[in-house]
């Protein structure tokens, strides 16, 4: 593994994010030991949180595969995380060769580690904080990045597990400055905790203590929200079909099985593609 002391900087190895965390469940090894400690705590409590991510991991593939197909051309991953097997870029150039990716993720390791891969490679990784759509916004039109993405033409922007990571009372601000930017033909990818499908799966002691292991290790509050709360972040998108469902009904058999496919309970994770 590459010296991510060096290279990404200054790191807290002695706290765990929710990228390394989401990068150990996936099987990667570019996770330190708070990270694993902290993976090994929520899977105590939710045995199926390896499910959860995988079943996350191939519906962004799926997505990303159907909104290439329909012409989109540029992708803005937002909180990305680490790289894994069937990265956006890899699934995006599949189908058009000419595609573009910029990630972006607020842990250095995560970008060093993207950008270890996109050596070379017209995408790129970047430092940022997809909670402050502003600056965000500033850095996109610099014109080096602008090279990768350019918000006059159409660009899909990914949400993929990292809007249950910003509370109610700040989710519009994070949401409406890039979704109400996009130019006509651009995409949203959302996928998102289920309020409903978490309480059906799961008593009020594990949730409790699932949202502790993020909050104690990770310094993350989790917000579960419902289908209304989800639909609602899509402003005036149009929801393609078959509409905000349980992540492993979203167009199954665009990859490998889901892990939900045959599971007994319905995936606690939503999701839904939109289009302007």
């Amino acid at each position: 593994m590459t010296d991510q002391r060096t290279a990404a900087g200054s790191v807290d190895f002695g706290r765990a994010t929710v990228a390394r965390i989401y990068d150990y469940l996936l099987g990667g090894e570019r996770n330190f030991p708070a990270d694993r400690a902290a993976a090994h705590q929520l899977l105590q409590a939710v045995p199926e949180a390896r499910d959860i991510a995988w079943s996350n991991r191939l519906f962004l593939r799926r997505a990303v595969h159907v909104l290439a197909e329909t012409g989109i051309r540029q992708f803005l991953d937002l909180g990305s995380g680490i790289p894994t097997q069937g990265n956006v870029h890899e699934v995006a150039q599949a189908i058009a060769p000419d595609s573009r990716v910029l990630y972006v993720d607020i842990d250095p390791v995560a970008v060093v580690a993207s950008n270890e891969i996109l050596m070379g490679g017209p995408h790129r990784a970047l430092e940022g904080d997809f909670t402050q759509p502003e600056l965000l916004l500033d850095t996109l039109t610099d014109s080096d990045l602008a090279t990768v993405i350019d918000l006059n033409r159409p660009v899909a922007v990914l949400y993929c597990a990292v809007l249950q990571q910003v509370p109610d009372n700040r989710i519009d601000a994070v949401i409406a400055p890039i979704r109400d930017q996009l130019a006509p033909g651009s995409a949203m990818v959302i996928s998102h905790l289920s309020a409903a499908d978490v309480t059906d799966a799961y008593d009020e002691t594990t949730v409790s203590t699932a949202k502790s292991v993020f909050k104690a290790q990770a310094a993350t509050e989790i917000t579960l929200r419902t289908d209304a709360q989800l639909g609602a972040l899509f402003g005036d998108f149009t929801i393609m079909a078959p509409g905000l469902v349980p992540l492993s009904d979203w167009r199954p058999e665009l990859s490998g099985p889901d892990p939900y496919a045959t599971a007994p309970t319905r995936s606690p994770m939503h999701g839904a593609v939109a289009t302007r």
